[in-house]
């Protein structure tokens, strides 16, 4: 407890500049997971993540991409037709049951125009807080993609609150869980769904029941490379067949393509 004191004092210290994502409470040991067949994730593991609730409940994930701005999936919010006042994000706690969560409202939802029901292409969408972000290692911003994007991203992982079993909705958590992904071929993808964009990614374990489930909705996809220890988010939590089910894995909006949208939004 006293080291995780000193390591918050010390990242509040540092000032106004906050490099992306960065863990620094995260002690950073190589783990492999045992969210649909994960484990809990770790105390700042995954500083970017926040509950999207609605009348107290988390119904999906998303990401912090500075002080001001969450992203997530498109769909979360138009398919409820919530308001920003019916909104609330969760953020600071693996533990959605914990004293120590902060609580931010939401005045703003910035929805991509483009988005197409049919096909759930450009599902993606922004959300404006009431309040900034204080950065202390407990909440940190993710990095964007970068441009042009590496051949092969290494180290992918996916966190949330979802459910943890395909066929039941009480097996939601409020402890943060998490499972590894690998990306998947594009081509090879979309023959097993035809409707796949290029705005999409694929992403899973052809031979594991590890994948994303409802709850998940709007979370990252987060990776590193090979030569580089920063997180960058990849991919939003979008849809799929069915949870956890081997050879079919999970589809994801592909971050890079909406680089210079989010910027133009925020």
């Amino acid at each position: 407890m006293l080291l995780l004191s000193i390591l918050l004092l010390t990242s509040q210290a540092k000032g106004v500049h906050v490099e992306c994502g960065k863990r620094p409470i995260f002690d950073g040991r190589v783990q492999y997971s045992r969210i649909i067949g994960g484990m809990e994730a770790e105390v700042g593991e995954f500083p970017w993540q926040v509950s999207i609730q609605a009348r107290n409940e988390h119904f999906c994930g998303g990401s912090i991409i500075n002080k001001w701005w969450i992203i997530t999936a498109l769909h979360c919010v138009v398919f409820e037709e919530l308001l920003p006042t019916d909104l609330s994000v969760v953020l600071g706690s693996n533990d959605l049951r914990s004293s120590s969560v902060e609580i931010k409202g939401v005045t703003r939802i910035v929805l991509h125009k483009d988005f197409q029901r049919h096909n759930m292409d450009n599902d993606i969408a922004l959300l404006l807080l009431d309040s900034p972000i204080t950065f202390n290692g407990l909440t940190e911003p993710i990095c964007m993609p970068r441009k042009p994007s590496p051949s092969v991203w290494h180290n992918c992982w996916v966190a949330g609150w979802g459910q943890t079993s395909s066929d039941d909705k009480n097996s939601m958590k409020t402890d943060l869980m998490k499972v590894p992904m690998i990306i998947m071929d594009w081509e090879k993808c979309s023959k097993t769904f035809p409707k796949l964009t290029k705005n999409m990614l694929c992403a899973g374990y052809e031979n594991e029941s590890f994948d994303a489930c409802q709850g998940d909705s709007g979370g990252p996809l987060v990776c590193t490379t090979e030569s580089d220890k920063t997180w960058y988010q990849v991919g939003i939590i979008s849809w799929g067949k069915s949870c956890g089910q081997k050879n079919m894995p999970g589809i994801y909006t592909l971050l890079e393509n909406y680089s210079l949208w989010i910027k133009k939004e925020t």
